[in-house]
């Protein structure tokens, strides 16, 4: 017998068929009352579906046998009645999407990230750059249509003048768009990860790069510790732990052991292909507690964070430089074995002999020998005294 309207609204909990798969569904609710809704039941290749149709308070007995129709002449074209209404719901997205400009999208992704900020300074420079360099290029144009070269307009002209400014622009483009994918507003790959490789590198002569002269680091890290930035964070903890600039951006947590005191860099991460385990110091220590605790990558930087910021510090010097900066201090400075040093460094032993010789890590004296570095790079910075002219006695 089929259902009527009467019935509909007064109907005990249970499942309530009208026929030909429509059915109506009473379920108790957690305050005493039921909860009444439509519901389409049909099978599709061997397998049965349910097909929610709406609650009897916004959709009345003769909407839902309309409803119920329109999924059967469906399922009679060989067509999921579920999956042509999941259809229906992308391309709706999908034509949604074709209104949200980047300028929407950002202010959406601000006012969702903004509080977990660290600072002030940080969301005002956050809505400065996006407002200087990258609004008046791409902020009217729709996240979907966004591509490799519009990100590139906005960071190229800055690229050489102002290179971690560029990057941090990049990053936040970065971020911006993902959050985009997440929303459905567009789709594939992120046009902002990859641009920086049709830029310009910072290299110098033959392949060498630039290194700071030992003597001279005291000083430089000093400077850096006054700063706040996580770039400087990231540059200060790569020279203490002489590693590579793609090691230390690419670190997380998970390689960390705190208790320990080490840092341990997975093989797929590593130039030669081996694991790689640093002993941290104190200072490096210090820094990885003063991060950001709810990011999974320790330095969420560019390739060029540390780079731009070396730029404005030390002009010339590469920040890969830093670990023939480490290798002069150690074989001038200390007594360690060259074998030691290498190990620190990570290379690769070519004469089969050493390797043979140093097949261990030698974990214990590279604690020593970072921990020696370490108290070097601490040192105050020597003053020169000033001059006191000699007077004769009257």
């Amino acid at each position: 017998m089929r259902l009527t309207a009467r019935f509909v609204q007064h109907a005990p909990i249970g499942w309530h068929c009208d026929g030909r798969g429509l059915y109506l569904q009473c379920t108790a609710s957690t305050d005493g009352l039921i909860n009444r809704s439509w519901v389409y039941r049909y099978a599709m290749d061997s397998r049965e579906r349910y097909m929610g149709l709406g609650p009897v308070a916004d959709v009345s007995l003769a909407e839902a046998r309309d409803k119920a129709l329109a999924a059967r002449k469906l399922k009679l074209e060989g067509i999921d009645p579920l999956q042509a209404r999941q259809q229906q719901k992308q391309a709706r997205i999908i034509e949604q999407a074709k209104t949200v400009t980047f300028r929407d999208c950002t202010e959406q992704y601000l006012n969702l990230h903004l509080d977990s900020f660290k600072n002030e300074k940080h969301k005002a420079q956050w809505r400065a750059t996006l407002a200087t360099y990258v609004y008046p290029k791409i902020g009217n144009m729709t996240v979907a249509d966004i591509g490799p070269a519009d990100v590139l307009r906005c960071i190229e002209p800055i690229w050489n003048t102002k290179r971690e400014t560029a990057s941090r622009i990049r990053q936040r483009v970065e971020r911006i768009l993902d959050y985009a994918t997440t929303r459905q507003y567009r789709t594939g790959d992120n046009p902002a990860a990859h641009v920086t490789e049709s830029l310009p590198k910072t290299k110098n002569g033959r392949g060498h790069f630039a290194a700071l002269a030992y003597p001279e680091l005291p000083v430089l890290m000093a400077e850096l510790r006054k700063r706040d930035s996580l770039s400087a964070k990231a540059l200060e903890f790569t020279i203490l732990t002489a590693a590579r600039t793609g090691e230390v951006i690419g670190a997380t947590r998970a390689e960390i052991d705190l208790k320990a005191k080490t840092w341990t860099i997975p093989a797929e991460r590593m130039k030669a292909g081996k694991e790689h385990k640093v002993p941290l110091c104190n200072r490096a220590i210090e820094i990885l507690q003063s991060l950001d605790q709810r990011t999974k990558k320790l330095f969420p930087l560019s390739n060029m964070g540390m780079a731009e910021l070396l730029k404005g510090m030390r002009p010339g010097v590469t920040v890969h430089g830093f670990r023939s900066t480490f290798r002069d201090w150690a074989a001038e400075s200390t007594n360690y074995p060259n074998h030691v040093v290498e190990m620190a460094l990570a290379h690769t032993i070519s004469d089969k002999v050493e390797a043979a010789y140093r097949r261990g890590s030698l974990f214990a004296k590279r604690v020593s020998l970072m921990a020696a570095f370490e108290n070097f790079c601490g040192k105050p910075p020597i003053v020169s005294p000033a001059v006191v002219p000699f007077r004769k006695s009257p």
